[in-house]
C-alpha cells in the first residue's frame, strides 16, 4: 500500500504467481521485517503492460504519465500552475525500524517535479526540488508558488525555490511534531483553502505539535535541524495542542485536522478524536471533508464531512478507552454485525460527530474535492479519493441531508493488478485527476516488499475523457482580469496563485470579481465573495450580501467569512436562526460556540426549538455550540418547553447535553414504564458523560426504581 498506515483488509494479498501471500500487519505493532516477494517486472515497458489491467469510469481513460525509474515510491503529490507533478518519494521507508534494510537511497529521499515539455501526456521531464534524509518518505506536499510546504514529521519544512531554478534553496520549520521516527501516523499534506488559509491534520501517532519562538524558523538548506527555541502551539480556543494533556477541554485525543494562517498564526482545532485521518479536502464554500482509517480490517474506514470543533469518536471521549470493550458489551446484548463499525467510532455516544460514510475494509489515502467540469457529470464538484486497500479511486456523490449529508459511492479507477496502491489525487489545471501509485506488493504497518532501489516501482497516471489533449496552461495573475480567470482553475496551485494577487489588489480587482460573484456558479460565486469579502472597507457589505441570498451555501459561506473575519455574529445568527435549511442553521450554532453574548443563549433555545427530533448532525451542532456553557443553554431551553420537554425531540436535547439539570430528566425517561430496554441503555450511556451530585442523585433513584 503506501506509508499512509495503509493496513490491508483481514487476509492476505497474492502477488507473483505460486508465492505465498504477504500479510501486512496493523502500523500500531512493532516492526516486523517480512520476507520479500520476488521482484514485480519494472521499467517503461512492464508499467505500459500493466495499463491494461485497469479499468476507468464511463467516458474516461487513464494514460501513464510517469513511471519508474523516473520516479518510486510516490507518498504525496501536488499539481502546480504549470501542470508539472510534484512527488515526495519514499525509497528509505521506515529505515528507523529496519536497520537491515540499510540505507536504500544514499544522501535521503528525493522530491522530484515531473514535466509534460511537448504535451503529449507523457512527462518527459525530470528536475530533483530537494533531496534529503530529512525528506524521507515525506507524507505531504502543498506547491505554493515558488514554496513547497512538506510534512515530513517531525518537521514541516518549507521549502522555497529564490532564484526559479526549480530547485530549493531555503529551508524553513513551520511547526514540528513529537514523532521521533518516520511514522504514518503523523503530520499530513497542507491544503490551501479558499479562505486564504492552509488546512492540515495529523495521525494519532503526534501527541504534540510545537512552533519556533518567533515564528517560521530558517535552518541550513541540508542535514539535521540544528535545536531552537520551540513552544507548544495553544489554539484560538485557549487549548494547547498536546493529546498527552489530562487538563485539556475540550478533551483533544488522538487524530486532529486544523486550520491556520498561512504563517502558522490564527491556529484553530477543527475536529479531533480520529484515527489516521489523511488530508482534508476544503470546497469552495468553505465545507472541509476528509477520511480515517479504520483499526486494520475492521471494517471501519470512513468519510467525514468535517463539522467544526467535533469529537468523531475514535476513542471515548472521557476515558480514552478504544472500541472493543464497548463492542463486546453490545454482542453480548445481541448487536449484530453490522453494527461493529458504528461501535468502532463510538457512534452510539452523545457528543460525537456522525461518519459521513463508511466504506468497509481499507487503507484510505489522499483526497481532493473536483471542481473542473473536464470530466463526466456525476464526479463534478465531489468528493475523489484514492483508496489503496482495494486498489480503487472513488468518488462520493454528496446529497444535503438535513443539516448533514449523505453520500454514495461511485468508481473512477480500478485494477486488477495486485502491485497497484493508490497514494495521493489532484487535480491538474487542465481538469484531469493525476493519481500516484506507490506501486508495491503490499507496505504500510511499518514494511513494503520491494526494499531494493533498483527494482522499486512507482507511477503516476491521467485520467481524462478518452484522446483528451490539454492545452499549455494559462496561469497569468499580472491584472484583475487573468487574476479572476485563474481564480476559477480547478487547480489548487492555480487558485492559489490567483487569491494573493487579487487579495492584494483589494479594490482594484473589486469590478472583475463582481463578474464573477454575479453569476450563475455558487462555487465561482464563493471564490468571488471571499476576496470581495476581504476588501477593505466593504466587508460588511459583501457578507450582509450573501447572508441575503437565495443559495442557502452562499449564506453558509458568508457566516463563515464573518467568523473568520471576527465579525459581530450575533445580528447575523439572528437573521439566520430561524432559515429554512438546516445547513444555515449548523453553522448558526457552530456560530455560537463560545459566545458570550446575552442574546447567544436566546439564539441557541430558538435553534433547539427547531431540533426535529431525527437529524444526528443538528444534534451534534446544538452540542458543539452548548460548550462551555451548558447549564445556561440548557437552563433557558427549559424555562422555554417547561412541561413539553418530554417529546422525541426534547429528548435528544437532553440525551446529547452534560448540563446539571439533565440527569434528573434522564432519571424520568429510563424510569418511565414504557421506555425499552434498548432506549434505557441509550440514555443510561448519556450519564456516562456528566459528573456532579446531580448524577449521583439520578443513579439512586434509577437504582431504586429497578428494585420495586
Amino acid at each position: 500500500m503506501t506509508p499512509r498506515c495503509l493496513s490491508i483488509a483481514r487476509g492476505a494479498l497474492a502477488f507473483a504467481a505460486g508465492f505465498t501471500a504477504f500479510a501486512v500487519f496493523a502500523a500500531d505493532e512493532p516492526a516486523k521485517t517480512k520476507p520479500a516477494p520476488p521482484a514485480h517486472p519494472n521499467g517503461p515497458a512492464a508499467a505500459a503492460e500493466d495499463m491494461a489491467k485497469m479499468t476507468a469510469a464511463a467516458g474516461l481513460e487513464a494514460t501513464l504519465f510517469a513511471s519508474e525509474p523516473m520516479v518510486v515510491n510516490p507518498a504525496d503529490m501536488d499539481v502546480d500552475e504549470r501542470g508539472r507533478v510534484w512527488i515526495t518519494e519514499g525509497a528509505n521507508y521506515r529505515l528507523a525500524m529496519h536497520k537491515d534494510w540499510g540505507i536504500i537511497r544514499p544522501g535521503g529521499d528525493r522530491i522530484v517535479i515531473l514535466e509534460d515539455s511537448n504535451r503529449d501526456g507523457k512527462a518527459d521531464k525530470l528536475t530533483v526540488f530537494y533531496q534529503d534524509m530529512t525528506v524521507n518518505t515525506a507524507l505531504g506536499i502543498c506547491v505554493l508558488g515558488n514554496k513547497a510546504i512538506v510534512s515530513a514529521s517531525p518537521y514541516v519544512f518549507v521549502l522555497t525555490d529564490t532564484d526559479g531554478d526549480g530547485k530549493a534553496d531555503k529551508r524553513e520549520v513551520l511547526f514540528q511534531d513529537s514523532v521521533k521516527n518516520d511514522h504514518d501516523h503523523s503530520t499530513h499534506a497542507f491544503v490551501f483553502g479558499p479562505d486564504g488559509k492552509l488546512y492540515f491534520n495529523h495521525g494519532n501517532e503526534v501527541k504534540e505539535l510545537r512552533r519556533p519562538k518567533g515564528g517560521i524558523k530558517s535552518v541550513p538548506l541540508n542535514g539535521p535541524v540544528p535545536q531552537f527555541e520551540s513552544e507548544t502551539v495553544v489554539d484560538l480556543a485557549g487549548n494547547p495542542v498536546n493529546t498527552s494533556l489530562k487538563t485539556n477541554a475540550p478533551p483533544y485525543r488522538q487524530g486532529m485536522a486544523f486550520r491556520c494562517n498561512l504563517d502558522g498564526s490564527e491556529f484553530e482545532t477543527l475536529g479531533w478524536n480520529f484515527r489516521n485521518n489523511y488530508e482534508l479536502a476544503v470546497d469552495s464554500f468553505g465545507t472541509i471533508w476528509q477520511s480515517d482509517n479504520d483499526d486494520d480490517g475492521n471494517r471501519g474506514v470512513r468519510i467525514n464531512f468535517v463539522m467544526e470543533f467535533g469529537n468523531y469518536g475514535y476513542t471515548d471521549e472521557m476515558t480514552g478507552a478504544s472500541w472493543g470493550a464497548g463492542w463486546k458489551q453490545a454482542q453480548a446484548k445481541g448487536a449484530s454485525e453490522e453494527e461493529r463499525p458504528f461501535y468502532h467510532f463510538h457512534q452510539y455516544d452523545p457528543g460525537v460527530v456522525p461518519n459521513l460514510l463508511q466504506t468497509g475494509n481499507g487503507s484510505p489515502t489522499g483526497i481532493a474535492i473536483y471542481e473542473g467540469k473536464l470530466l463526466p457529470e456525476v464526479f463534478r464538484n465531489q468528493i475523489v479519493h484514492c483508496d489503496a486497500g482495494p486498489r480503487v479511486e472513488r468518488a462520493y456523490p454528496v446529497k444535503n441531508s438535513g443539516a448533514g449529508y449523505s453520500a454514495t459511492i461511485e468508481n473512477i479507477l480500478t485494477s486488477s493488478d495486485s502491485w497497484y496502491r493508490p497514494s495521493d489525487v489532484c487535480v491538474g489545471p487542465d481538469g484531469a485527476l493525476y493519481i500516484a501509485d506507490w506501486n508495491d506488493a503490499g507496505v504500510g504497518g511499518h514494511n513494503m516488499a520491494d526494499r531494493k532501489l533498483e527494482t522499486m516501482t512507482g507511477r503516476v497516471y491521467r485520467v481524462a475523457p478518452k484522446g483528451f489533449k490539454a492545452d499549455k496552461p494559462d496561469y497569468k495573475v499580472n491584472s484583475a482580469k487573468n487574476a479572476v480567470a485563474a481564480l476559477q482553475s480547478p487547480n489548487q496551485a492555480t487558485r492559489y496563485l490567483a487569491w494573493t494577487a487579487l487579495n492584494k489588489m483589494q479594490g482594484k480587482a473589486e469590478k472583475e470579481l463582481l463578474k464573477l460573484w454575479n453569476g450563475s456558479d455558487a462555487r465561482m460565486r464563493a471564490r468571488a465573495l471571499q476576496l470581495l469579502a476581504r476588501t477593505k472597507g466593504s466587508e460588511k457589505k459583501y457578507v450582509e450580501a450573501a447572508l441575503a441570498d437565495k443559495d442557502s451555501d452562499i449564506r453558509i459561506t458568508g457566516l463563515r467569512i464573518a467568523r473568520s473575519l471576527k465579525m459581530d455574529l450575533i445580528p447575523y445568527v439572528k437573521q439566520l436562526a430561524k432559515d429554512p435549511s438546516a445547513q444555515v442553521r449548523r453553522e448558526c450554532l457552530i456560530a455560537l460556540r463560545h459566545n458570550q453574548s446575552p442574546d447567544a443563549t436566546k439564539l441557541w433555545v430558538t435553534l433547539a426549538a427547531q431540533h426535529d427530533g431525527k437529524d444526528r448532525w443538528y444534534l451534534e451542532a446544538l452540542g458543539i455550540a452548548m460548550d462551555q456553557q451548558e447549564n445556561k443553554f440548557f437552563d433557558a431551553w427549559l424555562a422555554q418547553v417547561g412541561d413539553q420537554w418530554n417529546t422525541p425531540a426534547g429528548r435528544d436535547v437532553v440525551w446529547r447535553s452534560r448540563a446539571n439539570k439533565a440527569p434528573a430528566l434522564l432519571a424520568k425517561i429510563i424510569t418511565d414504564k414504557s421506555t425499552s430496554a434498548k432506549e434505557k441503555d441509550h440514555f443510561m450511556r448519556s450519564l456516562d458523560f456528566i459528573k456532579g451530585p446531580e448524577k449521583d442523585a439520578a443513579l439512586v433513584e434509577i437504582s431504586t426504581a429497578a428494585l420495586q
